[in-house]
């Protein structure tokens, strides 16, 4: 048995739930938290919650209420208090500081309709996992005096990460754990220079989510497979922050009759609803997929 093997057989088993409180939860979100919240509790490890409130323009302080008494309602108990991103920007900005005192941050002054621009000018822009055109570069060789006067002036920008230069200073290949399928490499350089902050966030969920989950201790990271392809980005910034790696349990999505997976967006069956139809914990839990 290797030795990161022989770790992670006895590295105790804590994973966690962190929904967006941007709305009431459905039958997806009791399938992870109730993947989650079982391995843990089958292990003797501990199930902890987190909101991840970071957007300001689209986290509710009654969608927060209504998470907790709907996971409640559903017989899930978790350890500790529930850990509020909002609660932590500090933490963050110290983070985002350290990535920026070893040079592997830069300023981005481009907006979005620049950017789509400058795609729409390429013939064949590439594109990162979730289908989004990558970003060109073009504040990438900006002179440090031209990004200094720039914000002298107040020009707002996001801080982007260098791709290139953050893939020369970690380890290669860069691996991730997944259960069931042991070592797998990653290949985070297909989302080029990712933004991981910017005026309106002032940390994005990339940084936050590889940080809390190392604050927190978690060592198994359960969630949706919609999430497999940033769990590459998520282990480069683990490596460069040098932030302890969990293993990773990613699983299916529940889809409605139709085939479309279920999403807030979609106005998806909230628990809340059928909570007010008289259906029972027990029977929401079988429908999320785990009957008792």
């Amino acid at each position: 048995m290797s030795a990161h093997a022989a770790m992670s057989s006895i590295a105790p088993v804590i994973t966690r739930f962190a929904p967006s409180p941007t709305g009431l939860l459905h039958l997806g979100h009791a399938h992870s938290a109730l993947d989650g919240w079982r391995r843990a509790r089958s292990a003797g490890g501990r199930f902890l919650l987190r909101l991840e409130d970071i957007d300001p323009a689209r986290c509710r302080s009654d969608h927060a209420a209504a998470i907790l008494e709907d996971l409640a309602w559903l017989g899930l108990d978790w350890d500790g208090p529930v850990r509020v991103q909002s609660q932590h920007l500090p933490e963050y900005r110290a983070s985002l500081d350290a990535l920026a005192a070893r040079g592997l941050l830069y300023p981005c002054f481009c907006t979005r309709a620049a950017i789509a621009q400058e795609v729409a000018r390429a013939a064949q822009a590439p594109h990162d996992p979730d289908g989004t055109p990558l970003y060109p570069g073009t504040c990438r060789s900006l002179a440090a005096t031209e990004r200094a006067r720039r914000i002298a002036a107040g020009e707002p920008f996001a801080l982007r990460l260098d791709m290139e230069a953050a893939m020369r200073v970690v380890r290669h290949p860069l691996m991730r754990e997944e259960i069931g399928e042991g070592r797998v490499r990653c290949a985070p350089a297909r989302f080029g220079d990712v933004v991981l902050a910017r005026k309106d966030a002032p940390a994005s969920y990339h940084l936050c989510v590889t940080h809390d989950d190392a604050a927190q201790g978690v060592t198994l990271v359960t969630r949706g497979c919609d999430l497999l392809p940033a769990t590459d980005l998520h282990r480069l910034l683990q490596a460069l922050m040098h932030w302890p790696e969990p293993r990773y349990a990613h699983h299916a999505l529940l889809r409605d009759a139709t085939g479309r997976r279920l999403a807030k967006r979609d106005a998806a069956l909230s628990l809340r609803a059928l909570r007010q139809a008289g259906h029972t914990p027990a029977e929401v839990r079988a429908r999320a997929g785990f009957p008792d």
